[in-house]
C-alpha cells in the first residue's frame, strides 16, 4: 500500500495507552520522552510539560519556537489554572503606518505580522509556580537536542520540504536569510531521517532556563532582536518585550451532559468551541455516523464562528461579555436557527453585559493542558541571528478596518487561534485535550468531546474518528473516511463538500483521561508523529 501520511485515508493502528505515575501525549516521539524522563527525574506534570514544549521548538520547528505565543490550563492540587502568554502588536505599528506605506492587508511573512512572543516568558511563569525542579534541568533535553541534533521524524520532514519551497518562492529581503541558513543549512530542507541541530537555539535555550526567560525580555536576546528589527526594517523594540507580562485568567466554561469543559478565555478562539457545545446540547445524537450529527455539528460551529470572528479580540476590547456569549439564554437563541438545510453563518446580538499541543500528568493527579505556536508553519519567517528565534507571524489576524472589533493597535493583543482544552466532572479532573491547527481548532475540540461523551469513544478511539473541518459560509473540507452516502446527503442539504487531500486541515490532537483509581488513558494523533510516553 503506498501511504502518504498527508493524505490520510486510514485509520491508525494505535491503541489507547494505560499508565499510573505519568504520561505525556505530544506530536513528536522524542519530546514526549523528553518529558517522561523529567517525570521519572522527580518533576511534576508542569516540569514535563515544560520539557516536552522546549523540545518541540527543536524536533518539530515546523510548527512552533521559541518566539511563538503559548497557553496552558493547569490543574495542580485540585484547582484550576489559566495561562495566557500572548503577546501584543509592536507599539511602534498602526494602520495608519502601514496605510502610509501602501499596506492594506498584514502580510504573512516579514516583520509586519510579528506581535510580541510568550513562550519563553510562559515556560519561566509555570516553572516559578508550580515546577519542581530547576528550570536548568527541566530544559536540558532539549537544549541536548539543540546541539547534538536528531534525526528528523517523518511528517515533520514533510512539512519541512514543503515550507522550504513556500519560503524560497516568497522570502526574498534581507530579513529572511537567517532562516534559510538555520533551517536549510544545506541549501534545502533536511530529509527524513537526517540529522539536524542549531548551535544558535542551543545557547538561547540555556540563555532562558539560566534566567527563568528574562535574558529574552530584558537581556542579550531581547537587544539581539531589538538591533536585528532596527536594522532590517522591523517594528519591535526592545522597550516592547521588557513591557511584556504573562496574564493568569480564569478559565471559562460549558456543561455539556453534565461534563464542564474549560477553555481559556480571549483573545482565544476557545469559546468558538464552548458556544458551539452550548448549542448542541439541547440535542440527542445516537450514532457519530449519520447525517443529523454532522448536519447540526457543522450548523451550530458556524455560527459559533460567527460570532468569534466578530467579537474576539484582545479583552480589553471586546464589547460583549463572554458570560452572555456562553449563557444558556444565548445558546438557545442561535440553536434555533438550525434547519434542516445548511445556512449562511451571522453573527447574533448577545445581551450587552503551522501549532503544537502537548498534554501532561503525573501520579499525584497534577495535569497540565498546554500549547505554543508560530502560527504558520515556521511563522513569520523572520529569523534572529545566531539564535534560532524563529518570529511568529500572529499578527496576521488583525484586521486594517478601524471599525472592526480585531483592528490592529499598537499593544493590541490578536484573535488568537491557539487553544489548550480541560475536562472536569462533579469537580474532578478528568484531563486534558487539544487540536493543533488554526481554526480547526475549536470544531476539533467539539468532536473530539462530542466523540468522548456523545458516542462514548476512549481517547485513542475519539482521536482516529473521521473529522471535517468548516473553511468559510457553507463550504466544508471532508476527512475520506467519511462515507459516501453521508458525504452526498449532506450536498442535498446545501452543503459545499470538498474531499481534503491535507490531513493539516483536519488538526492534530493528544488527549489523556483520568479515571476515579489515578488510572490515567492516553490517546496519540495517528495523522502526525505522535507518541504517548508513559509509566
Amino acid at each position: 500500500m503506498n501511504y502518504n501520511p498527508l493524505d490520510y485515508r486510514y485509520p491508525s493502528q494505535r491503541t489507547v495507552v494505560y499508565g499510573t505515575k505519568g504520561m505525556v501525549a505530544t506530536s513528536q516521539p522524542l519530546a514526549a520522552q523528553a518529558g517522561l524522563d523529567i517525570l521519572k527525574r522527580g518533576g511534576n506534570a508542569v516540569d514535563a510539560a515544560i520539557a516536552t514544549a522546549a523540545c518541540l521548538t527543536v524536533v518539530e520547528p515546523t510548527s512552533n519556537g521559541i518566539g511563538g505565543d503559548a497557553f496552558a490550563i493547569v490543574w495542580m492540587n485540585n484547582k484550576l489554572y489559566g495561562l495566557n502568554a500572548s503577546g501584543g502588536a509592536p507599539q511602534g505599528i498602526s494602520i495608519d503606518i502601514l496605510k502610509n506605506k501602501g499596506i492594506n492587508e498584514i502580510p504573512k511573512f516579514g516583520w509586519t505580522p510579528v506581535t510580541v512572543p510568550g513562550v519563553p516568558a510562559a515556560w519561566g511563569a509555570l516553572s516559578e509556580a508550580f515546577g519542581k525542579l530547576p528550570l536548568k534541568e527541566v530544559l536540558t533535553p532539549a537544549i541536548t537536542y539543540a546541539y547534538e541534533g536528531y534525526p528528523v521524524s517523518p511528517i515533520t520532514g514533510q512539512y519541512w520540504c514543503r515550507a522550504f519551497e513556500i519560503y524560497e518562492k516568497n522570502l526574498k529581503g534581507e530579513e529572511f536569510t537567517e532562516w534559510f541558513k538555520v533551517f536549510a543549512p544545506l541549501g534545502r530542507a533536511p530529509k527524513i531521517g537526517e540529522l539536524w541541530r542549531s548551535n544558535g537555539h542551543g545557547k538561547t535555550l540555556e540563555a532562558i532556563a539560566e534566567t527563568g526567560g528574562r535574558d529574552f525580555y530584558s537581556g542579550d536576546l531581547a537587544q539581539r532582536i531589538h538591533n536585528y528589527s532596527k536594522s532590517t526594517g522591523g517594528y519591535i523594540e526592545k522597550s516592547d518585550l521588557e513591557a511584556f507580562k504573562v496574564q493568569w485568567v480564569d478559565p471559562v466554561k460549558v456543561n455539556y451532559r453534565g461534563y464542564d469543559v474549560w477553555e481559556l478565555p480571549p483573545n482565544g478562539q476557545g469559546i468558538v468551541a464552548l458556544m458551539a457545545l452550548n448549542i448542541l446540547k439541547g440535542f440527542e445524537f445516537k450514532d457519530k455516523e449519520s447525517v443529523d450529527t454532522y448536519h447540526k455539528q457543522i450548523e451550530a460551529i458556524k455560527l459559533a464562528f460567527a460570532d468569534g470572528q466578530k467579537y474576539i479580540t484582545d479583552p480589553k476590547k471586546m464589547k460583549v461579555r463572554v458570560d452572555d456569549l456562553l449563557s444558556d439564554a444565548y445558546g438557545e437563541e442561535r440553536r434555533k436557527l438550525i434547519g434542516e438545510n445548511a445556512a449562511l453563518p451571522e453573527a447574533g446580538e448577545p445581551a450587552r453585559g503551522g501549532t503544537v499541543y502537548l498534554a501532561t500528568a503525573d501520579g499525584e493527579g497534577n495535569m497540565v493542558s498546554y500549547i505554543q505556536s508560530n502560527y504558520m508553519g515556521f511563522g513569520s519567517g523572520v529569523v534572529i541571528p545566531e539564535t534560532g528565534i524563529s518570529l511568529q507571524n500572529r499578527g496576521h489576524n488583525f484586521s486594517l478596518n478601524p471599525l472592526d472589533h480585531n483592528c490592529l493597535e499598537p499593544g493590541k493583543r490578536t484573535y488568537h487561534t491557539i487553544i489548550p482544552g480541560f475536562l472536569t466532572k462533579d469537580q474532578h479532573a478528568v484531563g486534558p485535550f487539544g487540536v493543533m491547527g488554526g481554526f480547526m481548532q475549536p470544531q476539533g475540540h467539539l468532536q473530539i468531546i462530542m466523540n468522548t461523551i456523545d458516542f462514548n469513544m476512549n481517547p485513542q478511539t475519539a482521536l482516529d474518528a473521521s473529522r471535517w473541518c468548516w473553511t468559510k459560509e457553507k463550504s466544508v473540507e471532508m476527512e475520506n473516511l467519511i462515507s459516501e452516502d453521508i458525504f452526498k446527503s449532506l450536498q442535498q442539504k446545501g452543503h459545499n463538500l470538498v474531499r481534503s487531500q491535507d490531513v493539516g486541515i483536519l488538526g492534530r490532537g493528544q488527549i489523556i483521561w483520568r479515571n476515579s483509581d489515578g488510572i490515567l488513558a492516553g490517546g496519540t494523533e495517528g495523522r502526525t508523529d505522535g507518541a504517548v510516553a508513559t509509566w
